[in-house]
């Protein structure tokens, strides 16, 4: 089975449009096959989405792996931040562009393998990360955000505990100040700090 990190030009497309509303921000997503969570937003996007207290969310953002774009267009529609999304997923950028688009807001999208077309650094990244790629590059996405983020800069994500979420916040502890932000329904929403 291909999975939604990966780009299968092949794959058959059949675009729908979702609505979404998230903390009563209303907003239209068009999905597809072949990203992330085609169906909808899915529950752990929502809960980090929900653990964010938008007031601290300034500066530059980046999305990492943004699928068709719900973080980083949310994040762009509630706060003044400067919005970087970038996915490895060819289909995922398209979809994320349109999205901007159809939510009538200006975010800078990149197609990426990890950090190699990024130059910038940030002071927030926030990721639902892709857990089934494997724990060394998981941690390369990890672990590679430090040099990507401004001195007091924040890396967010979301790991249900079934797949690590306990292991991983220890891990991370080895570089970062690490916070476990919020736990919902077996999800660990954690912010881990630059030192």
């Amino acid at each position: 089975m291909a999975h939604y990190f990966e780009y299968d030009k092949d794959l058959k497309s059949r675009e729908i449009e979702k609505k979404v509303d998230i903390n009563g921000t209303k907003l239209k997503f068009i999905t597809d096959y072949g990203v992330f969570s085609k169906k909808g937003l899915d529950f752990g996007t929502r809960t980090l989405l929900d653990s964010l207290n938008l007031e601290n969310i300034k500066g530059s953002i980046l999305d990492f792996g943004c699928g068709y774009g719900p973080i980083g267009i949310y994040i762009k529609k509630t706060t003044n931040a400067s919005v970087t999304m970038l996915d490895i997923n060819k289909r995922s950028v398209d979809l994320a562009r349109k999205n901007a688009e159809l939510n009538n807001v200006d975010v800078n999208v990149i197609e990426s393998n990890m950090y190699e077309n990024i130059d910038d650094k940030f002071d927030f990244i926030i990721s639902n990360p892709p857990i089934r790629v494997g724990k060394k590059i998981l941690y390369e996405i990890l672990f590679g955000a430090k040099d990507y983020l401004k001195e007091n800069g924040q890396l967010w994500i979301v790991i249900n505990k079934d797949q690590g979420a306990k292991s991983v916040a220890k891990d991370l502890e080895t570089e970062y100040k690490v916070e476990i932000v919020n736990k919902n329904k077996g999800f660990y929403i954690i912010c881990a700090s630059m030192h």
